[in-house]
C-alpha cells in the first residue's frame, strides 16, 4: 500500500489503492464528467473511443481475473524518492463478489467481498477486520473509499460507469500510436487533467483490456509516479467453491474499521 505519510499518498485522495491494481482509479473525479459527445478541443476522438471501448467491454464481463504489478514512488520530505514494488491477484464476479490478495515483500494483504461483508486480513501483523457492506460492487467501492477510507485493489475498474469516472475533469487525451506489452499490440493513450496525467495501454482488436497504466501528479514538482502492469487476463475464470468466503486464521486477531466520517468504529 502507499505509504499514508508519502506526498504521493497525500496529494490523491482517489487513489489510497492501491490500486492493487489495478490501478484504474487513476483519475481523480475532480469535475462532474460530460457528456461523451461534450468532450473535444484537445481532447482526441479516437482516444476517447479507444476508452470507452475497453470500459464498455470490462462493464459487460461478468466475471474475469488478472493479475498486476505495481511500482510507486515515495517522497520524502528531502525531496529524494524511493521507488516501492507491490502485486496483486484480483478475482471479480458481478455484481457483488470480489477478492484480492496482495503482496508487497512479505507483506500480504487479502480483501474478500461477498455481497455481504467486506473482510480484510492483514498477514504481516495478523489482524483481521469484517463490516457490513452494500449489496453491489459500485456501492462497496464507493462505501469503502467514503467511509473507511479504503480503496480495494481494483479501483475503478470494476465500476459499472468507469468511462465517466475517468473522463472527468479531463483537459486534453490523445493517441500516442501502437506499442507492444508482454507480446500484446497495445493502442497507447495519454490524458491530462489539472491534477494528474495519466496514460494507458488498450489491446487492439476485439479484447479491448488494460495491459499498462502510469500516474503522474502533477501539482507536486517531484511529479511522483504510479505504474501498473496486468498480466494473466482471464474474462472467463473458473470460481471455486468458497473463492469469496472468508475464514479467518485461529491466530488472527479482530479489529474493527474507523469510520473517517464520524471517527467511530464501523458497525
Amino acid at each position: 500500500m502507499i505509504r499514508s505519510g508519502s506526498r504521493f499518498a497525500r496529494r490523491l485522495p482517489w487513489f489510497k489503492i492501491a490500486v492493487g491494481l489495478g490501478a484504474l482509479a487513476v483519475v481523480p473525479a475532480i469535475l462532474s464528467a460530460p457528456a461523451f459527445g461534450q468532450l473535444g478541443g484537445a481532447i482526441d476522438h479516437d482516444a476517447l473511443q479507444i476508452l470507452k471501448g475497453m470500459t464498455d467491454y470490462l462493464g459487460g464481463l461478468e466475471r474475469f481475473a488478472m493479475h498486476t504489478d505495481n511500482s510507486y514512488e515515495d517522497v520524502l520530505d528531502n525531496g529524494q524518492k524511493l521507488q516501492f514494488h507491490f502485486s496483486s491477484d484480483v478475482v471479480v464476479q458481478r455484481p457483488n463478489r470480489l477478492r484480492v490478495e496482495q503482496s508487497e515483500g512479505e507483506h500480504r494483504k487479502i480483501f474478500i467481498y461477498d455481497g455481504e461483508t467486506l473482510s480484510v486480513h492483514d498477514g504481516q501483523q495478523d489482524f483481521y477486520a469484517a463490516v457490513a457492506a452494500p449489496d453491489t460492487i459500485d456501492d462497496l467501492l464507493h462505501f469503502a473509499r467514503d467511509a473507511l477510507d479504503l480503496v480495494p485493489p481494483t479501483g475503478d475498474m470494476v465500476f459499472s460507469n468507469a468511462f465517466e469516472l475517468l473522463t472527468a475533469g479531463i483537459t486534453s487525451g490523445f493517441v500516442v500510436g501502437k506499442t507492444v506489452i508482454n507480446g500484446v499490440t497495445c493502442d497507447h493513450l495519454a490524458f491530462t487533467t489539472p491534477v494528474v496525467d495519466w496514460q494507458v495501454w488498450v489491446a487492439d482488436g476485439d479484447r479491448p483490456l488494460p495491459y499498462k497504466y502510469v500516474l503522474t501528479t502533477r501539482d507536486d514538482p517531484a511529479q511522483p509516479q504510479f505504474i501498473t502492469l496486468i498480466t494473466d487476463w482471464n474474462v472467463a475464470p473458473k470460481i471455486e467453491d468458497g473463492l469469496f468466503e472468508f475464514e479467518p486464521p485461529a491466530t488472527a486477531m479482530e479489529i474493527d474499521f474507523v469510520r473517517i466520517d464520524t471517527g467511530t468504529s464501523a458497525p
